[in-house]
């Protein structure tokens, strides 16, 4: 069973920034795909960034040269470095990790990023 597992969250004033961590044990797989989306109160998730296995990569306009998603070194790691931060990059962040059909995703729990003005 993949245990996706985010780390990396929490309090930060406007304009600093932050790193997540992320990593999905448990496949002997390498992920097709890796994600972070995130989600504010009373909204709906929603994609921040996306990494390819072939390195290549997508964000959302709001995060664009603000944030940059990374592979680590290790199977299955993935970071997100978020510079600039603004109070609505305030949400739960969440880790997703896409393998072959025959294993299917999976999700983390989720790590609190919140930004003070």
């Amino acid at each position: 069973q993949v245990q996706v597992v985010e780390s990396g969250g929490g309090l930060v004033l406007a304009g600093g920034s932050l790193r997540l961590s992320c990593a999905a044990s448990g496949s002997i797989y390498t992920a097709n795909t890796m994600d972070w989306f995130r989600q504010a109160p009373g909204k709906q998730r929603e994609l921040v960034a996306r990494i390819n296995r072939d390195g290549s990569t997508n964000y959302a306009d709001s995060v664009k040269v603000r944030f940059t998603i990374s592979r680590g070194n290790a199977k299955n790691t993935v970071y997100l470095q978020m510079n600039s931060l603004k109070p609505e990059d305030t949400a739960v962040y969440y880790c997703h990790a896409i393998f072959v059909a025959q294993i299917g995703d999976y999700w983390g729990q989720g790590t609190q990023v919140t930004v003070s003005s």
